[in-house]
Parts: C-alpha cells; sequence; structure tokens
C-alpha cells in the first residue's frame, strides 16, 4: 500500500499555472495542522498566492495563519541578495585588499547571470529542510509552475556534480602548491572548506527528496488536455532524477449534482480525460477534488477541500 502523503515530512506541491496549486497545497497544509501538526506551508512561486488565500501579508519569515500553521515566502531576488553577500563574506580575509573591488565586480556581474536565482532559492530551500524544519512536523512547498519546478528539484543532482568538479580542481591545484612551494604537507584552504561543507548538505537534502518515507511530491492538474501532457511530461522528466511523483490532485471535477446541457456536455468530455488520467498514471495516487461553485478564499472553503484529502493520510 502506498504510505500516505502526511506521513511523509517534506511535501511539494507542483503543476501547470492556473490549475490550483496554491489551494491545493493550502488545503493539505490545513488538513495536516487540524491534526494537531506543526506545520510550515512555504511558497516557492514569484507570485506567491498563500497570502491572498489566508487574507494576511506573508514574508520571508514564518508567520503563524491558524493553530499549528505558519506561512513564509521566499523572495528569489532578496535570496539572491542575501547569497552574493555570502559568498562575498566568505571571501573576506582571503584575497588582497587591492583585488576586494574587482572580485566584488565579478561576483555581481555573475549574480545576474542565468540560473543565479533558481541557485539562491535553492539555498534557502535547503536551510528551511535542513535546519528551520526541526521546528515542524510537515513543511508542504507550493512551488511555481512545472518548469521552474523540475529545474529547482534537479538541481540537487546539478549543483552536487559542479561543486565535487570544483573540489577536485581545488585539491589538485592544493597538492601541485604544496608540492611546489612547500614540504609536501597538506594545506589549511578555506575555500575547499567551503565547498566541502556545500556538497555536505546537498548531499543531505538529496537523501532526504530521495526517500519515499521522507519526501512526497503531489501534482496538481484538471480535467484537460494541456494539463495531462503537461503532468506526463513532468512525472517522466523527474523520474530521469530519481524522483517519483507518487499522487495526483485532479482539480475542479464537475460534482454529480451539477445540472444543465451545458454542464453534461463538458462532463462527457470531462469523463474521457479522466479515463485518460486512469490509464496514463498507474503508478501514481489519484484523488479527485470536485468544482466549487464559488472562489475557494476563505479558510472555510479550504477545510472543504481538505476533506478531499482524506486519502492522501
Amino acid at each position: 500500500m502506498k504510505k500516505g502523503l502526511l506521513q511523509r515530512k517534506v511535501i511539494f506541491v507542483g503543476g501547470k499555472g492556473g490549475v490550483g496549486k496554491s489551494t491545493s497545497a493550502s488545503a493539505l497544509a490545513m488538513s495536516a495542522a487540524k491534526q494537531g501538526k506543526r506545520t510550515l506551508l512555504v511558497s516557492t512561486d514569484p507570485a506567491h498566492n498563500i497570502g491572498d488565500i489566508f487574507h494576511t501579508k506573508i514574508g520571508s519569515k514564518r508567520k503563524k495563519l491558524t493553530t499549528h500553521l505558519w506561512g513564509l515566502e521566499i523572495h528569489p531576488e532578496e535570496e539572491q541578495k542575501k547569497y552574493i553577500e555570502t559568498v562575498k563574506d566568505n571571501l573576506r580575509g582571503m584575497i588582497k585588499p587591492s583585488m576586494i573591488d574587482e572580485i566584488h565586480r565579478q561576483i555581481d556581474m555573475a549574480s545576474v547571470s542565468p540560473g543565479a536565482d533558481e541557485s539562491a532559492l535553492f539555498d534557502r530551500i535547503v536551510s528551511i529542510i535542513l535546519e528551520e524544519g526541526t521546528d515542524f512536523e510537515h513543511i508542504i512547498f507550493d512551488t511555481a509552475p512545472t518548469g521552474h519546478t523540475i529545474r529547482l528539484l534537479s538541481l540537487p543532482e546539478l549543483m552536487s556534480a559542479w561543486v565535487d568538479g570544483m573540489l577536485d580542481r581545488r585539491k589538485t591545484v592544493n597538492e601541485n602548491y604544496a608540492q611546489w612551494l612547500d614540504d609536501g604537507e597538506p594545506r589549511e584552504d578555506t575555500i575547499y572548506q567551503i565547498l566541502a561543507k556545500r556538497k555536505d548538505r546537498f548531499a543531505k537534502v538529496r537523501e532526504i527528496l530521495l526517500n519515499p518515507k521522507k519526501t512526497g511530491f503531489v501534482f496538481v492538474l484538471i480535467p484537460e488536455r494541456l494539463p495531462i501532457l503537461e503532468t506526463e511530461k513532468a512525472v517522466q522528466l523527474l523520474e530521469q532524477y530519481k524522483i517519483n511523483v507518487d499522487t495526483l490532485f485532479v482539480n475542479k471535477v464537475i460534482p454529480p449534482h451539477a445540472d444543465g446541457q451545458f454542464l453534461q456536455k463538458r462532463r462527457l468530455q470531462e469523463q474521457k480525460y479522466l479515463e485518460w488520467i486512469e490509464s496514463s498514471f498507474k503508478k501514481q495516487r489519484i484523488v479527485q477534488i470536485p468544482l466549487y461553485e464559488e472562489d475557494i478564499n476563505n479558510l472555510e472553503a479550504l477545510e472543504q477541500i481538505s476533506t478531499y484529502l482524506k486519502e492522501t493520510k
């Protein structure tokens, strides 16, 4: 039997834009909190919808939303600035004063290169999972649309490989330097130590992400052609990184009591898409969430949705 979602500590909720990721992640977090479990709901989506759902402002520091539930938003630009300042601090004392301005200029240029914001974002996620997460029984991530999520979740493997390469080159330089200029004894290298510590953190997070007893992955979709196709591609791509999506929330399914000729025609088309989902995602647990008559914009409505997530417990 598949392990229930809320038996895992870390849960990522992803999917195509506009399918209800933030609402589903919020309802799942509410469900955990209603069980008395300290839960942290984290938004990595630059659009940040969870504040609107809970009718409050949520910043980069955790904020209490309900009993046992806290929210936090990660802002890539803010994290990128912190990340760059950390890099500069790490280099302080290791380079000549006359070189500091030039080195900082090079770092500032690198900070606007493609992927720098995702690297900073990933660093914050690592920090939340390894350090801030010790205060919570569940950490639920409301992630950005599919492509961004896939790049983010593939970063542990890519960045570990990058750090490995940097460590190898640094080790070779140190060995040559010791042989040429010193007595051959190993030299203390602060940069090497920083890289080694970074590698250790990536390895710890990677172990957590790949352990199905600790981490669950949910994709949210609606019964329409494009979201189904995008979810198929995403699930296959994540499998290449050994990340298994084990649960699908099929959102906005027309309920049985909805009547009228228009809805009946939509229901016939929807049934074909639901059958497609059932046949295409045999490895995943599928949970249907009905279409509501009104927007989900308050805690009472969220609690109603959370009742449909009982199968995920």
